[in-house]
């Protein structure tokens, strides 16, 4: 058993593979660490590809797409490590990325997961909209990173350079303990897509683990490779899954904050109308006419959590205890602060 799997989940994605596995390969296989491509179900030529161009690459063949959240539950059920770095089909890393990355673990028992900082693959100078240099969620649930605040990201200056803890790493490039991956169940399949890194992350804060941003690993995300930023299926799978993540995830007293999410979502139904998107209009409607026939299902989920977080033994976390170390949340709304005070950029917000 080595001990890192780099892993990649791939569907039908051969002409990304063609880009970017070359330089996976090359920065990332060593003695300590194997390449894996986990494959959905494709339909295109990526599996011969691989096999043909990269037999040092080892395959996990599904039988069908089951999602970001599915395929990477089954695939990491079959490899053994000491620890996962989950890696989007569409980044491109650089040399020496996963060293940063494994110290940070291997050094932090604490530490649950990391990411290194993200910039965009095709604006170089920029961060990248899926993670940045670290996210963040407010208390309503709207998540947002060091560099990137909702739509608008910020180039890099080296402003967010500091290792830090945030409240979640991004899932198109995370590294994570296998143990911690099993104890806290993984991706919700629920989810399909979407939201669920930021869910896992939660969880397993909730369960008093900590969650690090790692700038001295850089890389570079294309992003959009699997649903564009205005395809309605995404809007969707955001506001379903954010509304399922705050329901299984808040404490007893603050759940009350879904309804007020619920009310806030018919802002931005209003903002899509507004810019004549009725897709996407639909799309949070749809959404929460989903999560409402969901809702005995993410109940029973919230109180297999619960039950969870009362078996582990606690820990001694800075900031949290077993109760979790909340760091990285932000207690005042980002919907008011960005549009309404026009505080655009991470700095101004005073994390």
């Amino acid at each position: 058993m080595k001990k890192l799997a780099v892993v990649i989940l791939n569907w039908n994605g051969e002409e990304l593979l063609k880009k970017f596995l070359p330089g996976v390969v090359r920065y990332s296989l060593s003695a300590d660490t194997s390449v894996w491509v986990a494959d959905n179900g494709s339909d295109d030529g990526s599996v011969g590809y691989v096999s043909r161009e990269f037999p040092e690459v080892q395959l996990v063949r599904l039988d069908r797409n089951y999602g970001f959240a599915g395929g990477y539950n089954r695939a990491l059920a079959l490899i053994r490590a000491e620890y996962y770095l989950l890696l989007n089909s569409d980044a491109e890393v650089t040399p020496g990325w996963t060293v940063p990355l494994l110290q940070m673990l291997e050094n932090n028992p604490e530490v649950a997961a990391c990411m290194p900082k993200i910039r965009d693959e095709g604006n170089r100078g920029y961060f990248e909209y899926a993670g940045a240099a670290g996210g963040f969620i407010d208390f309503l649930g709207y998540p947002f990173c060091r560099g990137r605040v909702f739509d608008v990201t910020e180039k890099d200056a080296g402003q967010y350079d500091n290792e830090r803890e945030v409240f979640w790493a991004t899932g198109a490039c995370m590294m994570v303990r296998a143990d911690d991956w099993r104890v806290f169940g993984g991706f919700d399949e629920g989810f399909f897509a979407h939201m669920e890194e930021i869910d896992l992350c939660w969880r397993m804060k909730n369960g008093g683990r900590r969650i690090m941003a790692c700038p001295a690993s850089v890389v570079y995300h294309q992003g959009g490779a699997t649903l564009p930023g205005a395809d309605p299926r995404k809007t969707f799978l955001n506001f379903r899954n954010s509304l399922s993540m705050l329901l299984k995830n808040l404490r007893g007293q603050r759940l009350w904050l879904v309804l007020l999410r619920l009310g806030l979502d018919w802002l931005s139904v209003i903002k899509f109308i507004a810019a004549l998107s009725f897709r996407n209009a639909l799309a949070v409607v749809r959404a929460h006419l989903a999560f409402f026939r969901l809702l005995p299902g993410i109940m029973r989920k919230r109180r297999e959590i619960r039950r969870l977080l009362r078996s582990l033994p606690a820990r001694n976390v800075s900031g949290g205890g077993k109760s979790g170390s909340h760091e990285g949340m932000y207690h005042r709304s980002i919907v008011i602060d960005f549009f309404i005070l026009r505080r655009r950029v991470f700095s101004r917000l005073g994390l």
